[in-house]
């Protein structure tokens, strides 16, 4: 059985009416008594990184909408250990976070491979006991956390896969429409 713990899925509830999380997947980067956070994984920005950064001279590099919260911030995942000083390993081979002015020297001289960091404006947090709630309520769905997901560049899937993954229980869930009431 899947518990709520860093490097967990929090696949959103078909029916889950919050703007911020309808049709989501969040992953958990942390969960502690005094509160959680995570990034959603497949909602993406109307902006790019280097229209968020200047000094980032790479174009077109993808940003996510990671959450509501502090949304001046940028934040990022990685599987670049060896490269990316400073980062936290969330599980095994995927880290979160490092030191930002390396993430940008190295983007600048090509030395990151791209399909191996995801950038976010802003996070996902929930307060001591608020994200529990929130699973007993049924509004998230847990998972194994997937790599190839967390990295897919096509985040219009990402959803609909994850509920796939969980086997045919879930996999109906995955084409449910949005308003049941105007089925």
């Amino acid at each position: 059985m899947v518990s709520l713990a860093p490097g967990i899925l929090l696949i959103a509830d078909p029916f889950l009416k919050d703007p911020n999380f309808a049709r989501t997947v969040v992953l958990l980067c942390e969960h502690q008594d005094k509160g959680s956070f995570g990034f959603v994984i497949n909602k993406l920005f109307d902006q790019t990184l280097d229209e968020l950064v200047p000094e980032v001279l790479v174009p077109n590099i993808p940003v996510f909408f990671g959450g509501p919260v502090q949304m001046d911030t940028i934040h990022f995942v990685h599987q670049q250990p060896e490269l990316i000083d400073g980062g936290f390993e969330i599980i095994p081979g995927i880290y979160w976070g490092g030191r930002f002015e390396n993430v940008v020297s190295l983007l600048n001289e090509g030395r990151l491979d791209l399909s191996r960091i995801k950038f976010f404006i802003g996070y996902s947090g929930w307060s001591s006991g608020q994200l529990v709630n929130e699973f007993n309520e049924k509004s998230w769905i847990l998972s194994e956390s997937d790599t190839a997901l967390i990295f897919d560049e096509k985040e219009q899937n990402i959803w609909q896969q994850s509920l796939k993954n969980l086997g045919n229980n879930f996999a109906i869930m995955a084409n449910f429409p949005i308003d049941p009431s105007l089925n």
